[in-house]
Order: C-alpha cells, then structure tokens, then sequence
C-alpha cells in the first residue's frame, strides 16, 4: 500500500479523447463485433451496425446493452460476455493498424502529476478493464493509473465516481474529499458523473463533443486541450487548496 498520509488529490482520466485517439480503432471493433453476432440478418450492412447508438462517453456495457436492444435480443450475460469478447478480439487487431495517437500534453502531464508526491492517478472510463490496458498499454501510458472505474464494474456511467472513490479508499486509506477529486474527460457523461459525486469537473475539447456543447454543461474547469501542463496543474491544484 502506498503512503497514505502523502495522497490528498485524486485525478480520475477518462480515456478516449482525452488520453489518446485510436483512430477509429475502438469503433470498428465495435462494429466487426456486431458483424460477427447480428450480421446474418437480412439487410445487414457492416458500416451501419451501429446507426442510432450513441457511443462517445458512454460505457461498453451500455453500448451492448443499447446494440442487443437495436437487434431484439433480450439482455442475457452469456451473450454479452461472449459479444464483449469479441470486441475485445477485434480491438487488439485494429489497434496496430490504426493511426492512432497520445493527444497534445498527455504525456508531459501525468510525468508532473506522478512526480507530486500528493497526487493519486487512476482512471474513470467506459472501457473494459481488459479493453482500457489493451489501448494504454499499446500506446505506452497504461503504467501511470494506480487503478480503475471500468464498464465490468456498471453500464452507467454515472455509478462508477463512487466505485473509483471506494478503491481509493481501498488503496490509499484515503477518504479523498469531492473537491480534490478531479475527472478528466471530453464528453458532457464525463462533466455528469464528476457533479453525482461533487468532484471538480475538467473538460478538454480533444474529443469529438463540441466546445460550445461541453460549456453548457456547466464544468469547473474547460481546456481546448492539455498541453499547457504547467498550467493545467497549476489551475488544478490551486482550486482545491
């Protein structure tokens, strides 16, 4: 266990537009997935399995879940472990073929937050546990995250703030409060489930939400992008002193 008595601030990072770009490499997974499980039916047609699914931010559990009720098949977690596997399968082969990338700062910014002593990394995402270490470690970022809220732990979004609070408080002996937990992230789900549990809520524009769209929902904090870490951390950490 690490030094509890040195850990006061919690940063929980969303990944998908706020870590890294796959290049579409999480959505054609998704969609040879629906291929392999729904493609037999008449009239499929692979680049519009997932027409009227709603995906940025929300978990890979909802996304299943909103997929098997597209395709009139009753929630079963047989299938959807089996349909989650597949997408899994899939996602390890996109990701090499895909221009992918780390987005501006990333880097730069979780070498200050780990290099200060009082700061615990972690991450809140819609991802598997499994699909989450597959894109992090394959763009070499996966070490900087103590732990994790995944979509293996509930299809809301919302539901995971506390989770990622409990395994904290699990790791750390730490009761961190709201207003030194930060939540990372590029979509208003991200600005949502940061206000449930009262965190400071950071929004960054590098995903494919609208600037405009994530200033109406009101976060305490939103940055075109991460590069300016100093900044960033300065801004941060300044507001919960």
């Amino acid at each position: 266990m690490a030094d509890a008595s040195a850990k006061t601030h919690l940063f929980l990072f969303d990944i998908d537009g706020t870590l890294i770009s796959t290049g579409g490499a999480g959505e054609h997974a998704l969609r040879l997935a629906v291929r392999d499980h729904f493609g037999d039916r008449e009239g499929f047609e692979l680049d519009r399995g997932l027409d009227g699914i709603e995906i940025a931010g929300r978990t890979d559990k909802f996304i299943a879940n909103a997929l098997f009720k597209k395709f009139g098949v009753e929630e079963d977690a047989a299938f959807s472990a089996k349909f989650l596997d597949s997408y899994l399968w899939h996602l390890r082969e996109q990701l090499p073929q895909r221009k992918g990338t780390l987005l501006p700062g990333i880097i730069e910014l979780l070498e200050a937050l780990k290099a200060r002593p009082e700061v615990a990394l972690a991450l809140l995402t819609g991802n598997l546990e499994k699909g989450a270490e597959l894109k992090l470690v394959h763009y070499g970022v996966w070490h900087y995250f103590e732990f994790g809220a995944y979509a293996d732990d509930h299809a809301e979004r919302d539901r995971l703030g506390p989770i990622a609070r409990a395994r904290a408080l699990e790791r750390h002996g730490v009761e961190f409060p709201p207003e030194r937990i930060f939540i990372l992230g590029d979509t208003e789900h991200d600005i949502a489930c940061g206000k449930i549990i009262g965190a400071k809520t950071v929004a960054i524009g590098t995903g494919i939400t609208p600037k405009e769209k994530l200033a109406a929902h009101h976060p305490d904090f939103l940055f075109d992008d991460l590069s300016d870490v100093a900044g960033v951390v300065s801004r941060l950490l300044d507001s919960a002193r």
